[in-house]
């Protein structure tokens, strides 16, 4: 989503697109459009030219047993719940990864492309391609999230943190607080987000264990963390 603009774009369910974030991209730039679904969204890739894999190029052996830990243990879990292997994989990368960046005119943008959740049912679309959901873009701030996408869902939370900061006054880092830790977390929603301001203020909360983020500003500062 561009915040200077508010124009968005997003796909869902796509079997053989590489880079989904391009694709959503190419929603927003290329169509009247906002979201589009399998098989119309992988269609729209093949037909711009984007970078299309088989469905061996998608497959890892650490998700493929988590997927059957899960249905053996008949549960759902999210897409960064403990893998199976004795000794976790330290090149292991597969998961939600979120993006929020603000340039040197203040203008935001916030993009999310999803790891989903092992042994969803019946089609099941999270929060990351619902645009003020996971993610959300406007003047003041952009929002990409990561955790229990239901949650997310209902509780709208990209653009309720959009809602408290312009409604309310609030800043961002007491909005990122309230949504995070006093509407999700009483009621089972598990999770964070990243989040960054006009004014460059950038906030990472989460009410999870934890949650890999990172961030860098325009002198080169960088942090990484997971706790």
């Amino acid at each position: 989503m561009d915040g200077a603009t508010r124009r968005a774009g997003a796909v869902a369910g796509v079997r053989t697109v590489q880079n989904p974030i391009q694709a959503a991209r190419l929603v927003m730039e290329a169509t009247e459009h906002v979201l589009l679904a399998y098989p119309g969204a992988d269609e729209l890739a093949r037909e711009h030219g984007l970078p299309l894999q088989p469905p061996a190029y998608f497959f890892t052996q650490q998700r493929f047993d988590q997927l059957q830990e899960a249905i053996a243990a008949g549960r759902v879990q999210l897409d960064h719940a403990a893998a199976t292997a004795p000794v976790p994989d330290p090149n292991w990368k597969k998961g939600t990864v979120g993006a929020v960046a603000r340039d040197v005119r203040g203008h935001l943008a916030a993009a999310t492309s999803t790891g989903g959740m092992t042994n969803k049912r019946y089609s099941r679309i999270g929060d990351a391609p619902l645009i003020g959901a996971g993610t959300w873009a406007d003047e003041q701030c952009a929002v990409s999230c990561t955790g229990h996408g239901e949650f997310f869902i209902r509780a709208v939370v990209g653009h309720d943190i959009a809602c408290l900061m312009a409604y309310k006054g609030l800043s961002l880092a007491e909005a990122c607080r309230v949504v995070v830790h006093d509407k999700l977390a009483p009621v089972g929603g598990e999770g964070g987000l990243i989040a960054v301001d006009a004014a460059g203020q950038l906030v990472l909360p989460f009410n999870s264990e934890g949650m890999y983020r990172a961030s860098r500003n325009a002198a080169g500062e960088e942090v990484v963390e997971i706790y």
